[in-house]
């Protein structure tokens, strides 16, 4: 059975949040998020451990979907829903082998070629980026545009994420092009009210309609 993800995926950063990460991760489940990320570039191993494994205990019984960024060992000790990998952590099969068949494996990739070499993996969705210029990554690699969405849709039935540079205004036209998901940081992290932001996320998501069509 094909995997189907709800439309928003937010990416916890810990270098963005302003209040501690778990009253930020209720706010947005309040708000109705159904997906979340924890992502920590910085931070000690232990501190990551501890974060998520919060996480997980305040997220899980609510029936939200909680990812551990990089780490597939911190998501298992955590007893996270799943791992997100980049192409410079684990290998997807490598980071399956450690989080087992029940967890989600997520991955990114930013050109056709890995998005090729992900579909023959064990992942759960690809993830696809950044889609437009974002701020949220100190060196991103070359913006994809939704031309690329377009054109990779066809080349998997596997759950497509985009990510990078998702706006309120843009998400629209993101599911349009082909993806399933659209993944936001910085727009939900830095609006004055991060719930409402969310549930305009979910509203204008739910309206929108996916074609395949170029």
């Amino acid at each position: 059975m094909r995997l189907v993800l709800p439309r928003l995926y937010v990416i916890l950063d810990s270098a963005l949040l302003t209040i501690p990460v778990q009253d930020c991760a209720q706010e947005l489940a309040d708000a109705g998020v159904r997906l979340l990320q924890y992502r920590d570039k910085t931070g000690p191993s232990r501190d990551l451990l501890h974060s998520s494994r919060s996480l997980a205990s305040l997220l899980t019984p609510q029936g939200i979907t909680f990812i551990v960024n990089d780490r597939a060992d911190v998501a298992v000790l955590a007893g996270a829903s799943g791992v997100h990998v980049g192409q410079d952590d684990l290998e997807v099969e490598q980071a399956r082998a450690l989080v087992g068949k029940e967890r989600w494996v997520g991955v990114s990739t930013h050109n056709v070629e890995q998005f090729r070499a992900a579909a023959a993996t064990s992942a759960d969705y690809i993830a696809v980026g950044p889609v437009f210029a974002t701020t949220s990554k100190a060196n991103p690699d070359p913006v994809i545009g939704t031309e690329f969405l377009r054109r990779v849709r066809d080349l998997s039935d596997k759950p497509i994420v985009a990510i990078g540079g998702i706006t309120l205004e843009n998400a629209a036209s993101v599911i349009q092009a082909g993806a399933d998901c659209v993944a936001v940081i910085s727009d939900i992290l830095r609006a004055p009210n991060r719930g409402r932001r969310a549930r305009q996320y979910l509203e204008t998501l739910g309206a929108a309609n996916r074609t395949t069509t170029v």
